[in-house]
């Protein structure tokens, strides 16, 4: 991941395909049926893993940032079709699989979103983090589509500065 962050491709290339069995298993641990759906998840995750690397903190474990990605993955794909799923084992999932640490994470989100105006981190917490649809955040909001697109994007710049240091 660091050798990605810095730069190479290649180190990038070998990350992306040391983690393909590591979130299949994930999925499949979860997800009984359904191997499209798994493939699909494992897709959308290195997606985000790419897309995303600029959040990921050298100082904390790269596990609990993986496994947080891929959980709400996981989670915004159950709730666009509707399943549920159980939790049975919850407590040695949340410890084997860097609980605190993605908790620490939230924290930390939280603390970012917090600095941004209230409209800002609102729209950002709904759409981002929830998962609700441009719609439903701006019915919650009482106000327009556009104003949450423009909300979000604004915010979504503020804390890509904050990150970068600007």
């Amino acid at each position: 991941m660091i050798g990605g962050l810095n730069g190479d491709a290649a180190s990038q290339a070998r990350l992306l395909r040391a983690i393909v069995p590591i979130v299949t298993a994930f999925y499949r641990r979860r997800m009984q049926h359904g191997q499209s759906d798994i493939d699909d998840l494992v897709q959308e995750t290195l997606i985000a893993v790419h897309t995303r690397r600029a959040t990921y903190d050298p100082e904390r474990p790269f596990g609990g940032w993986l496994f947080a990605i891929a959980r709400y993955k996981m989670i915004d794909h159950f709730r666009k079709s509707g399943r549920t799923c159980t939790i049975e084992g919850l407590e040695d999932i949340l410890v084997a699989e860097g609980f605190e640490d993605s908790s620490g994470a939230r924290m930390d989100i939280d603390r970012l979103l917090d600095d941004l105006p209230t409209k800002q981190s609102d729209a950002i917490r709904a759409t981002r983090i929830e998962g609700l649809s441009t719609a439903e955040a701006a019915a919650r909001q009482n106000i327009g589509e556009s104003d949450i697109k423009v909300s979000v994007h604004r915010g979504l710049k503020a804390l890509a500065a904050r990150i970068r240091g600007e």
